[in-house]
């Protein structure tokens, strides 16, 4: 009996024993899951190792606890694992080594550089979780300053705010990535940490990117996610939650930081095809049931904080791409409901020249005008309204019938506004060319203009107040308004128009 006794307790002594219960093995492997026996005191979104040999190991995420067994997350693309390979816990939580060093870089879902050259970091990098808890309501303060995105449109109609959620949606080829790089573009003198998140896209893709960023100096103060589509469906689900670790370690340090996520539609698609895979229960659209907490708990970590916890902020752009225009799928309308607003682009539009195709009478911002600049909330005020009633009366016109005079004023006047807010890709306007623009068009200096020469007029008008009126740029483009900006901009319209530089004067 007593020998009995001896044995229950050396049998107890080993299960309570920290080394066996972080060991494990295989149990079985496939499409980039692995079933762990084993491993009992581990944690959710604990990094283990997998030793593929007697000196190579690999790492992975616990992904699913269950009773008997532990689910993993293979990091890595590789088939080296076989069942009964060995399995050993690290303790640790999956994160990110990040620091200054890694602006300008280009890097994978672990943020190891994958552009070719070393990343060395200095003694002040940081780790930083890849999930985290999202700010709380005593540590933010109200969205005031604005994010300038350089695209009249938005800045002017769908502004967007510093620590702001503004969601990107449209169909295929619509121009959404074109508006998210534009964005990048324009942060080179606005103090601006930019974080572009490529989730599924093609490689050569990613590579024409860094090669437009680089072009435009914009690469200095960005930093590239990348996980391409032939990367493991484990990165390109991780690769949000990253970008979001890097923009957190610097609003930590009261900075702001810029993340787009292009695009969380591909970013669903990877998390569907790990939760299928651990036979996870499927939903609608095959979807599993927490597929509004995966995409809510990474929004939620944008934000502005106030002074006493640094001041710094996240403004995120999570850009959606939807079927036909179908809004009300499964996907849009969670990501619409986390958000604060949207910036809808509609094909029609875009097949139609109107770029960017953002539809204006769709597009919301929940933030209002109290992140707009002063001078960009005088000059635009109206103009969403009134683009918004030319093109219900566009629709109405296309039955026939005769138009009376007041209509077909608001229609040519819609027409022209329309063409105002045109704007090649790759080459944004500072606030005050855009400000000086959509006067010209407010006050009726381009009601005598055919649509095709609003364009060509506008931008002689911009060269002009630049060469001659540069001190009120400049104010315009720091946002202030005074009780003599309106007095001075019409005086430079009357001017221009009057003067041999107008290329329509009559």
């Amino acid at each position: 009996m007593s020998l009995l006794i001896a044995l229950e307790k050396k049998l107890q002594d080993i299960g309570e024993n920290s080394i066996a219960k972080n060991v494990g093995f295989i149990k079985s492997f496939k499409d980039g899951v692995a079933y762990a026996t084993g491993l009992s005191d581990v944690s959710y979104n604990e990094v283990v190792e997998v030793h593929i040999s007697d000196e190579d190991a690999i790492l992975a995420l616990v992904f699913n606890l269950e009773k008997d067994q532990v689910g993993l997350l293979i990091l890595a693309d590789t088939m080296d694992i076989s069942e009964g390979s060995k399995v050993t816990a690290t303790g640790e939580i999956l994160s990110v080594k990040v620091g200054n060093e890694i602006l300008g870089r280009v890097v994978n879902a672990l943020g190891r550089p994958i552009d070719g050259n070393p990343l060395v970091y200095s003694n002040d990098f940081k780790k930083m979780l890849i999930e985290k808890i999202a700010p709380g309501v005593i540590t933010r303060q109200s969205v005031t300053r604005p994010l300038k995105t350089g695209i009249t449109v938005i800045d002017a109609l769908v502004n967007v705010g510093r620590g702001q959620r503004e969601l990107i949606i449209g169909d295929r080829q619509t121009g959404k990535t074109t508006i998210a790089i534009d964005t990048i573009i324009n942060q080179k003198n606005e103090d601006m940490i930019c974080i572009y998140v490529a989730i599924g896209q093609k490689q050569s893709r990613v590579k024409q990117l860094v090669e437009r960023l680089t072009a435009a100096g914009a690469m200095s103060y960005t930093v590239i996610v990348a996980a391409s589509a032939s990367d493991p469906a484990s990165e390109q689900y991780l690769s949000p939650y990253t970008g979001i670790a890097i923009a957190e370690y610097f609003m930590e340090q009261g900075k702001d930081a810029l993340i787009i996520y292009d695009d969380l539609t591909k970013h669903a698609w990877a998390y569907r095809q790990l939760s299928l895979l651990f036979r996870r229960p499927p939903g609608r659209e095959a979807y599993p049931g927490d597929v509004f907490y995966l995409h809510s708990r990474l929004l939620e970590r944008s934000a502005q904080l106030n002074k006493d916890f640094g001041g710094g902020s996240i403004t995120a752009l999570p850009i959606i791409e939807t079927q036909a225009s179908d809004v009300s799928a499964y996907i849009p309308t969670n990501v619409i409901s986390i958000t604060d607003g949207q910036i809808y682009l509609e094909s029609e539009l875009f097949n139609s020249g109107i770029r960017p195709a953002v539809n204006p009478g769709i597009s919301v911002t929940r933030v209002g005008g109290s992140a707009q600049t002063k001078a960009m909330k005088k000059v635009a005020g109206s103009m969403k309204l009134e683009l918004s009633q030319y093109r219900e009366l566009a629709a109405f016109s296309q039955f026939g019938g005769d138009l009376d005079k007041s209509t077909q004023q608001k229609l040519a006047r819609g027409a022209v506004l329309t063409e105002l807010l045109v704007q090649p890709p790759y080459s944004p306007l500072s606030q005050g060319e855009q400000v000086l623009g959509i006067f010209a068009g407010n006050k009726g200096f381009l009601d005598n203009l055919k649509p095709k020469e609003v364009r060509p007029f506008v931008d002689s008008l911009r060269s002009f107040a630049k060469t001659n009126k540069p001190d009120l740029i400049s104010e315009l483009d720091k946002g202030k308004w005074t009780d003599d900006s309106e007095k001075l901009l019409k005086e430079l319209c009357v001017e221009f128009t009057s003067s041999n530089v107008n290329p329509f004067k009559k």
